[in-house]
């Protein structure tokens, strides 16, 4: 990427953190098997998802994002997720009506 960090705006950084961290989990084949995914959630979005321990909760997850039906997720499918909790969680950072 062309840009420096110090040229982006916070949007643009966090979108490469997005893809920084699929790829930290995913490595080189850019998909995630559902222990990758597993530890992915657990380790960097356990603010705003639950630690998965149950195998039947990762199971119904990972059949939901995997649209292709190819047992990994790719970075599309993650996205998905990453829209998901981010829609979810939208409401716990809305400033107050009264600081209008």
């Amino acid at each position: 990427m062309e840009a420096s960090k110090e040229n982006m705006s916070d949007l643009e950084n966090s979108m490469v953190t997005i893809i920084r961290a699929f790829h930290k989990y995913s490595g080189h084949k850019c998909k995630l098997r559902k222990a990758e995914l597993k530890e992915l959630i657990n380790n960097e979005m356990n603010h705003f998802i639950l630690k998965l321990h149950e195998n039947e909760t990762l199971d119904e997850l990972f059949s939901d994002l995997d649209q292709n039906g190819d047992l990994e997720i790719d970075f599309k499918e993650f996205i998905t997720l990453i829209a998901m909790v981010t829609s979810a969680c939208h409401e716990l950072f809305l400033p107050n009506q009264h600081d209008y």
